[in-house]
């Protein structure tokens, strides 16, 4: 049995830390890698079980009954017939419980077993690869320096030290962390990138690092290195966490900082909590009041007792002799009666309920299993169900929580539709792509599946799983369109897009899935992108600027190409764009109303002289401030983030059954807006969707009170509210008057029951930055009350640990029966917290 080990009792305040010096960072007592997830270890089994096991009223009630049993005096029954039913029950459960708890040993044991390459000193050899020695992870400590492969797992929290990239950048997969399947780009300081694949320095060098305290925050990291006498600082660009996966980088060197439960990943993570069902809980009330009432009928039959022997049970001692102790005073007789006519009366409370109860759960998780309704056919993988215990509460589900990619959606970006130079194309035939009206209807009128398919087969280089329904856009490319070939030119060009090295086909590797899908419709189109075009700067998406653009030289000519949002782009673009931008504008409008994500390009001729400049850092600031103005438009893409089957037809189901769902996603602000339209959690119908966007207590606290003040007045407004001024016309139509109710639970509780009883629908976005301060001690049950307002909510951008105190939230002020859904490691803390929990398998592609 391994365990971590504890730290003083002080509380760290800074980690200090030296590479290759397992010595001294003993000496702080930091944990190691061991994690461990199960519940239970052969000591602790018997008697965290039985505990768990006696939260159950009925089952202290049996054993008290045992108990009583036991005593000749109080009763002739035998205590086995009580005894071998609560044992069956004990036992069954029990052995259930355990075959759970192996499997989560047998997943520890693999995890905690797993090989991870340790640099060691060992002298002067011969061979690189002998400084290395396979370690399983349970032994890596804080300061070893590990070598981790393509594709190979974090084992622990790292700082990079060297990569083998010239640029020094690495690229790591987080989808375990954050839910994203997009690459995420690190890299080490370039101080020590010169270290190389060097192992026999890197197996010596003594670095000291000071970082700050193991904590949760996953998009935050503050330390410091000593490199050569010199001090430089580190960041979170600077660190690779537990659970990444190294991707389309050969390798990479790095220097444990966190190790085992000490890691951002475990800390989020959460604790398990035993898990009792509505029916429990209203058994084990039950249970009380019935004990009462025994307890009560027990006493007057006691006292009735008491007082027949003192009045005539002296003459029946020839038939009832009392015993020696009941003659000094027949109370007695009273009390030693009391347990007799508990044991007289046992079967009000029968054992054979929870052996009823068990039986049918067990009948109901097999029906589950044997579904032919969810199975799923894609990966031959039926419904299974992990416990028996929660059955019955799927029909009292009143929250839904759900994760976004590759539960909502499949994660597979599709290029659908593109405007060029005014003209629509996409699932459109003939003439009237040039006339937004028109074609709107005629895409209507033309269902996708009937479309013609362009043929890609020419094309050597085109992707075999990519589709497009308009044979004149593949004809305007033949035939030499100007305007065309600069937009495909610009989505081959503009993007931050890898080649897969290890892949035999030409595969892409991308930090976002929207631009792997455009230069995939560029590479279809003629425009493959396999290697970097002379590239001289790289403007980087960001949320402030919510655009891309890159300068790249072609021939003699110098261009700026540039991507982004609609209502930052066209704020840049030249004045004599003005008709092209109203027509544009309409086919962007069209594409955002069937729920497709756009992306506006445009570019701009730039001067030779500008490279003559020798200060690169004001290039890129004219860059920034003066070049990205007067730019040319060229058009508009759109892309579909595939939905998972049947979603918006489930979700508009559940919201019939007034079942409320809140969507929890990693995903950023505009994405999880996107999704949340094409799978009608949102919809054009709703009132207003509320966007938070403040970063302080103060700003978020006064968005609060802005958008539950237009609800307010929205609902007041609403002709629902104008049926009548008094309380009891009010309460005629369903209504809920909540002045009456003085406790926060009774306003929040009329809160979530007044949602579906206006007309009036509000939707709410909340970013994961407004979440936190939103979930402060002094604004959560007021960011509470504002949500249960709403028809909708997507909290974006959060962390695990923030799904599970929204989990929590709803959970424990409205006492509301919760179910989470999600289908990563991320969504563990959410499922943790709710009532039920799920865990899909899906259609879902990395990028």
């Amino acid at each position: 049995m391994h365990l971590c080990r504890g730290k003083d009792d002080q509380e760290e305040t800074e980690r200090q830390i030296r590479t290759n010096d397992r010595e001294f960072n003993t000496t702080f007592q930091y944990v190691n890698n061991y994690v461990r997830t199960s519940k239970y270890t052969l000591l602790s089994f018997i008697p965290r079980n039985l505990f768990e096991q006696f939260q159950r009223v009925a089952n202290i009630y049996f054993l008290l009954q045992i108990i009583i049993m036991s005593i000749p005096k109080i009763t002739a029954l035998s205590p086995v017939a009580t005894a071998v039913p609560l044992i069956c029950v004990l036992a069954a459960t029990g052995v259930k419980d355990a075959v759970d708890d192996i499997k989560r040993h047998k997943s520890d044991d693999e995890v905690n077993n797993r090989k991870a390459k340790v640099l060691r000193d060992q002298g002067e050899t011969t061979a690189t690869h002998e400084k290395r020695e396979e370690e399983r992870w349970m032994k890596i400590q804080v300061g070893d320096v590990l070598r981790i492969d393509n594709n190979d797992q974090i084992p622990a929290d790292i700082v990079i030290l060297t990569t083998s990239e010239e640029n020094g950048l690495c690229y790591i997969d987080t989808a375990e962390l954050d839910g994203e399947t997009n690459l995420k780009c690190r890299q080490p300081l370039p101080e020590t990138t010169e270290l190389g694949d060097d192992e026999d320095q890197l197996s010596k060098i003594k670095m000291e690092m000071s970082c700050e305290p193991p904590n949760n925050r996953l998009d935050k990291f503050k330390g410091k290195l000593v490199y050569k006498d010199t001090m430089y600082p580190l960041d979170n660009e600077n660190v690779i966490l537990r659970g990444c996966v190294l991707r389309n980088t050969q390798w990479v060197y790095g220097a444990v900082v966190y190790t085992g439960h000490d890691t951002k990943l475990m800390m989020n993570t959460g604790v398990s909590k035993l898990k009792r069902t509505g029916l429990d809980k209203l058994v084990n009330t039950l249970i009380l009041w019935i004990g009462l009432m025994l307890a009560i009928v027990c006493t007057l039959c006691a006292i009735g007792t008491t007082i027949w022997e003192e009045l005539f049970g002296r003459d029946f001692q020839i038939y009832l002799p009392w015993e020696e102790f009941y003659k000094d005073s027949v109370v007695i007789i009273g009390i030693v009666h009391w347990p007799s006519f508990v044991m007289v009366l046992n079967t009000l409370i029968p054992i054979s309920l929870y052996i009823s109860v068990e039986v049918i759960r067990l009948g109901q998780s097999l029906w589950v299993n044997w579904d032919v309704s969810m199975y799923f056919e894609p990966k031959d993988t039926p419904a299974l169900a992990r416990t028996t215990t929660l059955t019955e509460e799927l029909g009292q589900i009143q929250y839904i929580f759900s994760d976004k990619t590759g539960t909502l959606t499949q994660n597979v970006m599709t290029f659908k539709k593109c405007s060029i130079n005014g003209r629509l194309y996409g699932h459109i035939e003939g003439e009237s792509a040039g006339n937004p009206e028109e074609t709107l209807v005629s895409s209507v009128s033309i269902r996708e599946e009937e479309a013609a398919e362009v043929d890609f087969s020419m094309n050597p280089y085109a992707d075999g799983k990519f589709r497009f329904t308009d044979e004149t856009l593949s004809d305007e490319i033949n035939n030499y369109n100007e305007e065309c070939h600069e937009m495909f030119r610009l989505l081959a060009v503009c993007h931050t897009v890898m080649i897969d090295s290890n892949s035999d086909n030409l595969e892409y590797q991308s930090q976002s899935p929207d631009e792997a899908a455009l230069v995939t419709a560029a590479r279809n189109f003629g425009f493959t992108f396999v290697e970097m075009y002379e590239l001289l700067a790289i403007l980087d998406f960001n949320n402030v600027r919510k655009r891309m653009s890159v300068i790249v030289r072609q021939g003699n000519k110098i261009k700026l190409y540039c991507k982004g949002a609609d209502t930052i782009v066209y704020d840049l673009l030249d004045r004599s764009c003005k008709p092209l931008m109203t027509k544009t504008m309409q086919h962007l409008n069209m594409f955002a109303a069937e729920g497709l994500r756009t992306l506006v390009v445009a570019y701009k001729d730039i001067s030779m002289d500008i490279l003559a400049m020798e200060d690169r850092e004001e290039l890129t600031q004219r860059v920034y401030e003066d070049i990205e103005q007067n730019l040319m438009l060229i058009g508009a893409t759109a892309i579909e983030d595939k939905l998972q089957d049947e979603v918006p037809d489930t979700i508009a189901t559940l919201a019939e059954a007034d079942i409320k769902i809140w969507v929890l996603t990693g995903d950023k602000v505009e994405t999880a807006i996107n999704i949340g339209y094409s799978s009608h959690l949102l919809t054009d119908d709703m009132t207003e969707v509320f966007v938070f966007s403040g970063e302080t207590l103060d700003s978020v606290q006064q968005e609060l009170k802005e958008f539950s003040d237009k609800i307010s007045s929205e609902n007041r407004s609403s002709p629902l509210s104008k049926i009548s001024s008094n309380q009891d016309s009010l309460k005629d139509v369903g209504v809920e008057v909540i002045s009456y109710k003085n406790s926060v639970s009774g306003k929040l509780q009329a809160s979530a029951e007044s949602t579906t009883k206006t007309e009036e629908s509000f939707g709410l976005v909340i970013p994961g930055k407004s979440l936190a301060f939103a979930l402060h001690e002094n604004l959560k049950l007021d960011f509470l009350s504002l949500a249960c307002m709403c028809k909708a909510v997507i909290c974006c951008r959060v962390t695990p640990l923030q799904k599970a105190l929204v989990v929590r939230l709803v959970k424990d002020n409205l006492s509301a029966v919760t179910l989470a859904i999600g289908d990563g490691a991320n969504d563990v803390s959410m499922i943790k917290g709710t009532t039920e929990e799920m865990q899909l398998t899906c259609l879902r592609k990395s990028v």
